[in-house]
């Protein structure tokens, strides 16, 4: 960390995709508020998730992050939160399976409220408004007083956040992770015939549970098998938000961001000169990094080294977001950069963002095809490269929502309307993130298999 930086800092730097609130007193009200607050999180989970993403850098563990694309005040449920958790423990338990290593489960939750987004305005019937940003920042109706940006939101992001992290601590430790649970709540999804290509797989790792039991391990016995690390994750977009929650850990004496255990940079604003890189770097959390197809090696090069000078592993991760068909011509360029450097990333797929489109009946939506492809592809460009393909990161929910098309339940365009309710961009339901994992697993057993 330079000797410059405080919580603050990123103010007398370039800020974009941030909102400007029309009443500064009622910001500063806000902050001061947050300041008085408790962490989210705190500094020995960070810890805790470098260690375990320096083994993801390795090749000793394997990264799945998922979650909403941005989290909902109208949406928020136990229910909810419980359903996406669930569909991550069957997800990380046939990923674990095909990898032979542990895999780190981070959430997009308990944080992900504010969204970049591509204009600063939206019109709709020849009116035309500030766009939405998050709840964190404005409302989704589309009138004018919703969409003013409201500080106050800031507190009900925190509230929410407090919940949900309070219920998913239970989750993790309390009974609900129990590997007999999870495999069942599998086992539903592989009865149905749609899905009899995953049977195999799902009666295999059925066997291993069973021998377990029979050798006397079970959750009953080993809280290893009935309990899991379970960590938060978001953008760190809002920045007001961020420095108002940023703390001095007291062991080390290091600062923290306190929103999540990890908080990434998006592709939008990941300027070296930036606002946002100015605050991330300064924090002791593992960072996130969004490379998109603008990405280049001199861009990466100077990244690396103002987030990561100390060359930590489990520090920095690199997610890439290329989009179906175009991994090869981006992603072999990111990686001789990191060669050169001697950098030491986690290395992680985004097969969502580039590939978002408009469906014929006029929704945002993907491809369950591109998205898999793109995965697929990720895995051939670093088994090329003898580079290490350390995770995958998806917009998923535990719902059953139709706002991808494809899947082995075959959602088509015109079934997209019936149950939409993304406030951004389209996720992976329940039955679609599981698939995903199926198919993975596939990928990573190549490796294992070799």
């Amino acid at each position: 960390m330079k000797q410059d930086w405080n919580r603050g800092s990123w103010r007398s730097f370039p800020r974009v995709q941030m909102p400007d609130y029309p009443n500064v007193e009622d910001l500063n009200i806000v902050e001061k508020q947050l300041q008085k607050y408790p962490p989210l999180v705190f500094a020995g989970e960070t810890r805790t998730l470098k260690k375990q993403l320096e083994s993801v850098s390795k090749g000793e563990a394997f990264l799945l992050q998922g979650g909403d694309c941005a989290e909902s005040f109208s949406e928020f449920s136990a229910d909810n939160i419980r359903d996406t958790f669930k569909v991550m423990l069957q997800m990380a338990m046939v990923l674990t399976y095909g990898a032979k290593v542990p895999v780190v489960k981070i959430g997009r939750i308990a944080g992900q409220f504010a969204k970049p987004r591509s204009s600063p305005t939206e019109k709709i019937n020849n009116i035309e408004l500030p766009i939405y940003r998050g709840d964190i920042i404005n409302g989704l109706t589309f009138d004018s007083n919703s969409r003013i940006p409201d500080p106050k939101r800031m507190l009900q992001a925190y509230t929410q956040s407090a919940a949900s992290l309070n219920l998913l601590r239970a989750f993790s430790k309390g009974g609900f992770a129990d590997i007999n649970h999870v495999h069942s709540w599998t086992l539903n999804f592989t009865d149905e015939e749609s899905a009899a290509q995953y049977r195999d797989m799902a009666s295999r790792i059925q066997d291993s549970i069973d021998f377990m039991a029979a050798a006397g391990l079970s959750g009953n016995s080993n809280s290893e098998l009935s309990s899991v690390d379970f960590y938060t994750s978001h953008e760190a977009l809002l920045l007001e938000y961020e420095e108002a929650l940023a703390r001095i850990d007291s062991t080390s004496g290091l600062p923290l961001a306190g929103s999540g255990h990890m908080i990434w940079i998006g592709d939008r604003t990941r300027q070296p000169n930036g606002a946002h890189v100015e605050f991330a770097k300064g924090v002791q959390n593992p960072i996130g990094l969004k490379c998109g197809p603008s990405m280049g090696k001199e861009d990466l090069k100077v990244l690396l080294n103002e987030l990561n000078p100390e060359n930590e592993a489990g520090r920095l991760t690199l997610i890439t977001r290329f989009g179906a068909g175009k991994v090869s011509e981006h992603l072999p360029s990111l990686i001789e950069c990191v060669k050169a450097e001697g950098a030491n990333v986690v290395w992680v797929c985004d097969p969502m963002h580039g590939n978002t489109i408009k469906s014929s009946t006029g929704y945002k939506t993907r491809t369950f095809n591109s998205v898999r492809q793109e995965v697929k592809e990720f895995f051939e460009i670093h088994r090329k490269e003898n580079t290490v393909p350390g995770g995958v990161h998806f917009e998923m929910t535990g719902q059953d929502v139709t706002e991808c098309t494809g899947g082995v339940r075959a959602i088509r365009d015109e079934d997209l309307s019936d149950r939409y309710h993304t406030a951004c961009d389209p996720r992976l339901n329940a039955s679609q993130a599981l698939e995903l994992a199926f198919l993975v697993s596939e990928e990573l057993s190549y490796k294992v298999n070799k």
